[in-house]
């Protein structure tokens, strides 16, 4: 029974007894917490005190009630559970039991689940095992060593994943990926090895020529984290100080060199076979991007070899100028021959962070959950009323999403990340060469944690990440997924009549989300897949962070903008690539392009006049290559 009081809250009246009347000579106190209406509580707490007592039982008692209403409320808020009403609507007492959701997991969920640190572990023993005790752990692998780089989840065949989903059968083999850097071999190589069964291990399967179409040889592995150290101790160790006049000069630099920093470039080459880079030097900002902070030093360095004693200078540019090596570099400095631009250290100066410059105002506005999440996530599952589907994070490819599907039907088997591009220009080596794929990094390999209320609210459902990359060990990031619902402050409906009639009509959107972010170098990725509630999905790609910069000289503004008084911020572009298998109604799917056109027509009613009727134009797309936007054009060819 739904009662009010008589300044119009509300409360459930069931099993609330009337309080006691007044006794003669004694003391009688009410303490009532009325129904917080904009949290939609729907309850009213009561405590009634009487009898006789002394000022100092009173103020125990009343002490007592203070701290029973404040723990009522924190776990109001830590676990009010909801019934997926609308807010706005009235209060309503609970016909079912407390907590029930509208939504369900099927026991097929975990069939994408990234492997948990159990499974790493299994596949790391398995494959130590049989490949013997030359294994080296990756953190400390050198390029002449065995070690494996990383070990991800083997995603199930289609096939047998949807025979299992919609017709029962046993669910495929729960299987691992694993990259093997063999450095140590006659002929070194990259092989990569499935094993399974999960999540005991019994057999392996060399997949490389199956995948790649031939071994794939060693020059195009991915860079370790050893190798990156390795290079920088040979540079700051073995060149730099062959340059250490110079560099005093220009740059404040020191025999430690700890004021320096290397950004290194991609390709790492020129030709096939190759395995040079070009690594910038920028001073070494604490608390803020080093990106915008070039000294004008850039060395083209070989690390190609085995043995990093063997790796080389190749070229040396400096503000402006090519060197054939630094020693080269500092002979023409003590000689007058070079034009030296003294680049100031500004230190951590705070026009560089990305920090507020401003003091905290009052508390932005926030969302919440009124009556708690309209959704759930279980392991790798998420569900709600309208949508259900699993997701994961690629350990190369970054985010992805299985399954999808909408009021129960499939609208989607697999929409996710594939690949990331930044291609630059600039006058000086590294951005004319920079082409960076993310996906050779790592998108899921560089995820970072999300911080609450900045890269999602503060009432997202986290979730962590299992990884095993470059290490013995699975680590796990911790809040590298967050899951929320959102009002996106806009109808998705509305309307509102003046004329004849006089009604309004309207219905706010809301829409459930999906984020991670990978911080690739100098650039911030939030990847978003949106799931609308009227069966729309997106996919958004939002990118921050810093600019990539260099020095600044010659023509350099044809291939930037001046962003300081040496710097160039570089032109570049970017492009996001995903994998959309869409299994509307069935496997059996097409694409149908509709576009707009203007024919010339005669007027019916007065055919001596022509008039340009719009109508629509329809075609089916057979290959992808219809399916693409030719560069720079806004429609199918």
């Amino acid at each position: 029974m739904i009662k009010r009081d008589g300044r119009g809250h509300s409360y459930c009246a069931a099993g609330v007894q009337e309080p006691p009347r007044q006794r003669p000579k004694e003391t009688y106190y009410i303490l009532c917490w009325p129904e917080n209406t904009h949290l939609h509580f729907g309850s009213i707490f009561c405590l009634y005190v009487y009898g006789t007592m002394n000022q100092k039982t009173t103020l125990v008692l009343l002490a007592l009630a203070v701290i029973t209403i404040f723990a009522l409320v924190c776990v109001l808020l830590a676990g009010r559970g909801g019934d997926g009403g609308e807010p706005g609507q009235p209060p309503h007492c609970p016909s079912g039991a407390p907590g029930a959701q509208p939504w369900t997991h099927p026991g097929q969920s975990q069939l994408f689940a990234d492997l948990s640190r159990e499974e790493l572990t299994a596949v790391m023993n398995f494959l130590t095992q049989k490949l013997g005790p030359g294994l080296v752990d990756a953190a400390q692998a050198r390029p002449a060593d065995n070690c494996i780089f990383s070990v991800e989840l083997q995603l199930p065949p289609k096939a047998a994943a949807l025979a299992h989903l919609d017709r029962g059968s046993p669910p495929p083999a729960r299987e691992a990926l694993a990259i093997i850097f063999f450095g140590g071999q006659p002929q070194p190589n990259v092989t990569e090895l499935v094993v399974g069964p999960l999540p005991q291990p019994s057999y392996v399967r060399d997949v490389t020529v199956e995948r790649h179409g031939g071994p794939l040889p060693y020059h195009r592995r991915p860079v370790l984290m050893r190798e990156y150290l390795d290079i920088d101790q040979m540079i700051f160790r073995r060149e730099l100080p062959q340059a250490a006049g110079l560099l005093h000069h220009c740059c404040f630099y020191s025999s430690q060199g700890q004021n320096l920093v290397t950004m290194t470039s991609a390709p790492r080459g020129v030709q096939s076979g190759d395995r040079a880079t070009w690594f910038g030097l920028y001073y070494n900002i604490s608390g803020a991007g080093f990106y915008l902070h070039p000294v004008g030093l850039e060395l083209l360095v070989d690390h190609k070899a085995l043995d990093p004693a063997l790796w080389t200078i190749q070229k040396v540019f400096f503000q402006g100028r090519y060197y054939e090596s630094l020693a080269h570099l500092e002979e023409q400095f003590e000689a007058g021959l070079v034009n030296v631009v003294v680049i100031p250290d500004n230190g951590t100066d705070a026009s560089w962070s990305l920090k507020s410059r401003v003091p905290p105002g009052p508390a932005p506005p926030l969302q919440f959950y009124p009556q708690g999440p309209r959704f759930s996530v279980q392991g790798s599952r998420v569900a709600s009323s309208l949508w259900t589907f699993s997701f994961g994070l690629g350990a190369f490819s970054g985010p992805r999403i299985f399954d999808i599907r909408f009021q129960g039907e499939r609208l989607a088997y697999e929409i996710s990340v594939q690949e990331a591009l930044a291609v630059y220009g600039g006058n000086s080596p590294a951005a004319i060469m920079t082409r960076y794929m993310d996906g050779s990094f790592g998108m899921g390999k560089y995820s970072t944690p999300l911080t609450r209320g900045v890269d999602c609210p503060y009432l997202a459902t986290y979730v962590d990440w299992p990884f095993l990359l470059e290490s013995q060990v699975p680590r796990t990031l911790h809040d590298a997924i967050c899951v929320f619902e959102q009002n996106q402050g806009l109808p998705v409906r509305r309307h509102h009549s003046d004329i004849r009639s006089h009604y309004f009509g309207g219905l706010a959107e809301t829409v459930l989300v999906i984020r991670s972010v990978s911080t690739m170098l100098n650039y911030d990725y939030v990847w978003d897949m949106i799931f609308h509630p009227n069966g729309a999905i997106e996919v958004k790609l939002h990118t921050t962070g810093y600019i990539s910069s260099a020095f600044l000289f010659g023509a350099a503004r044809k291939y930037g903008n001046q962003v300081g008084e040496h710097i160039l911020g570089t032109v570049h572009t970017h492009s996001a690539h995903f994998k959309v298998d869409l299994d509307v109604g069935g496997l059996e799917n097409w694409v149908w392009a509709e576009d707009t056109t203007f024919v010339p027509t005669a007027v019916p009613w007065s055919p001596e006049r022509q008039i340009q009727k719009l109508q629509l134009t329809r075609k089916v797309l057979e290959t992808e290559e219809q399916a693409a936007f030719p560069v720079g054009g806004t429609s199918w060819p």
